[in-house]
């Protein structure tokens, strides 16, 4: 993945979104992981909360974030799975303008090196909403380190080429 040493790197601001009816942020090790590996990077994290697995409350914070100007990027962790109590991806639907269909199944090929065919339990994706991006990503500690240093990391790099995320954020509202 070309970093070009040669562009300027412009930091963006991220919000993190924990999803659980079982962690409060005190105990929110994959939410720190992310924030940690944010703030390494040089990025801005605006914001960082955690909501229980129910849809209202995760569309409103999403709302919230996607109507702030300031946030150009949603990262959320947990309730990805299967269960009946698993809802974000059912959220980020509820938001979305477009899918990023290649997130996701960029994710489970690069998580079935780690947890093999495991990984088809993931419902791991990713939506753009009014000029927002929003990544879900799995609520484990090594599903977050995926996530990130095998796909966030360089596309949220307005240096990598041949082609990022953010170089698109100006864009990601035209008609």
């Amino acid at each position: 993945m070309p970093i070009d040493e040669s562009r300027t790197f412009k930091p963006i601001n991220i919000a993190i979104l924990t999803v659980s009816d079982t962690r409060s942020l005190k105990e929110d090790t994959s939410g720190e992981i992310l924030a940690q590996r944010i703030a390494d990077k040089g990025h801005n994290l605006v914001d960082r909360h955690l909501v229980r697995d129910e849809t209202a409350k995760i569309i409103a914070q999403l709302h919230q974030w996607i109507d702030d100007q300031a946030v150009d990027v949603i990262i959320t962790t947990g309730g990805t799975g299967l269960t009946g109590r698993d809802i974000t991806p059912e959220a980020l639907n509820a938001v979305k303008d477009k899918d990023i269909p290649g997130f996701g199944e960029l994710f489970r090929w690069l998580s079935y090196d780690k947890i093999g065919t495991s990984t088809v339990q993931s419902r791991a994706c990713a939506v753009v909403s009014r000029g927002t991006y929003i990544f879900a990503l799995p609520g484990s500690n090594g599903a977050v380190k995926d996530g990130w240093d095998g796909i966030l990391d360089t596309q949220l790099d307005s240096r990598h080429r041949p082609c990022n995320f953010v170089e698109l954020l100006p864009r990601l509202q035209e008609k």
